[in-house]
């Protein structure tokens, strides 16, 4: 291969990596330590039972003792009375994933005992007392094919400090002799069976809630959300964060979006358990799958306009602002057509949300036959405010219209003064269309949450290119 061509390939694998490494996501999930700890007192309470109920094999072995020989023993039936965790702790490990630390946990085991020394044969029960035990396991977080979040334990550690055990019976005082080889043998089985549980329980419960985290949310019968992980979830020393793709896409047919999302960092906020950015890019591939899909679409007819208001749509109301209606289409209903030529775009600040949005608004006249004659083509572009609300896991919101700017497009009924017009479009615009768009976004979208989470004391804030939803969240056991 020449220079010239090994330049060129060099050239063409670092463009590929830069757009295959170079995505943000639209939405950044951010679980601070306050949250980790209360998901992890969840989840020790679920270990504790699961040690609770650890099902011990039965030992035995020969011990020689100074002075009395050789002995034979049995311990079956052992009965794990308590498993308790009273003090452990899980921190983040930057690079790798999160650390759970277990101090001080202690149990307590029932069981019967056999033995025999030459021509003796005796049996009892025993208690025995687990104290002093350390585990220490790692959590390795990454992500599969479909975009879910996966867990794993590794470097799993166990280490009992203290065995005691005791015996009833008529020999019991020849146990107490050799107890230090029971204890040890009840050590070593014990210390290998706890981290066989915990691997167990990541497995059996871990595991599939996090399973439970929604790849994809559908929104209605034209838009869905793309939830999928676009990295392994990221610990640093403060927080573990996971980048969602965060993207509204067709469930007709998915295309790709023309714009790509912005660099997104979240504040170093930690008074909350969990935090949302939602990207700018997040709302406006809202506002492109709908209007790709053609839904941005509202028509308006005199059935719409609220009681109370003292005129009609039709060309008599009109005639008064276009005098050549009453000659054309004389005592006519009309249709008014509002529709998106171009998406909407939003734009997010530290003061809001804002957004410029122009439609386009075709007006019709209704003939008796129902066919409909164009009139005439407007535009309407004005000022949005939008207000974000919270509720139930989706967020919500409303927005708010300012100044309004009307202009003709087309005319097909000849010329007229189209600030004439103003007024009667205002009262369409903030009395049927808003009503009905804030209808439909008071319904929200649903937050990446898994399963039975609930959100509380949440917060709003805006910043440059994106939304900032903080909360504390609630675990709602079945």
């Amino acid at each position: 291969m020449g220079a010239q061509s090994l330049a060129m390939a060099c050239g063409a694998l670092a463009l590929c990596l830069a757009l295959t490494g170079a995505a943000n996501p639209g939405v950044v999930v951010r679980i601070t330590q306050a949250g980790l700890d209360y998901a992890h007192q969840q989840a020790i309470t679920i270990l504790e039972k699961e040690l609770a109920q650890l099902k011990l094999k039965d030992i035995s072995g020969d011990s020689r003792i100074r002075h009395v020989g050789k002995v034979h023993y049995e311990i079956s039936r052992l009965s794990l009375r308590s498993f308790h965790l009273p003090h452990s702790r899980i921190s983040l490990v930057p690079g790798v994933g999160l650390q759970v630390s277990i101090s001080n946990a202690f149990a307590e085991v029932d069981g019967n005992w056999r033995v025999k020394l030459l021509f003796i044969r005796d049996h009892g029960s025993f208690h025995l007392k687990v104290e002093n035990v350390y585990i220490k396991v790692n959590l390795k977080l990454s992500s599969n094919g479909s975009g879910k979040p996966t867990i794993s334990s590794s470097n799993c550690n166990t280490r009992i400090s203290r065995v005691r055990v005791r015996f009833s019976g008529r020999l019991g005082w020849l146990y107490n002799l050799f107890h230090s080889t029971i204890e040890s043998r009840f050590r070593k089985l014990l210390e290998s069976k706890v981290c066989e549980v915990v691997a167990s329980s990541v497995r059996k419960n871990l595991q599939p809630y996090l399973q439970t985290l929604p790849v994809t949310a559908r929104i209605d019968a034209t838009a869905g959300i793309d939830y999928s992980l676009v990295a392994p979830p990221t610990a640093t020393a403060q927080s573990l964060d996971v980048d969602l793709k965060g993207e509204f896409f067709s469930l007709a047919h998915r295309s790709a979006v023309p714009f790509s999302p912005p660099p997104l960092a979240l504040p170093p906020d930690h008074d909350r358990m969990v935090y949302f950015g939602v990207s700018s890019y997040f709302f406006n591939t809202a506002g492109f799958t709908y209007q790709a899909a053609g839904a941005l679409v509202f028509e308006i007819t005199d059935s719409l306009i609220p009681k109370g208001f003292d005129f009609h749509l039709n060309t008599t109301t009109f005639s008064a602002f276009i005098p050549q209606l009453d000659k054309m289409y004389p005592d006519m209903p009309m249709k008014l057509r509002l529709s998106a030529p171009s998406a909407p775009f939003l734009s997010i600040g530290p003061k809001g949300l804002s957004l410029r949005p122009v439609v386009d608004i075709q007006a019709y006249a209704i003939l008796p036959n129902s066919s409909l004659v164009p009139l005439f083509l407007l535009s309407l572009t004005g000022n949005v405010s939008a207000v974000v609300d919270v509720k139930s896991g989706h967020v919500a919101g409303s927005l708010q219209v300012g100044r309004m700017k009307l202009s003709l497009k087309h005319s097909d009924v000849g010329t007229f003064q189209v600030r004439m017009l103003q007024s009667i479009m205002n009262i369409f615009s903030s009395s049927i269309l808003l009503p009905n768009l804030n209808e439909r976004l008071n319904q929200g979208f649903p937050l990446p949450l898994p399963d039975r989470i609930q959100l509380s004391n949440i917060l709003v804030r805006f910043y440059q290119n994106f939304l900032l939803l903080g909360a504390d969240v609630q675990y709602q056991p079945r």
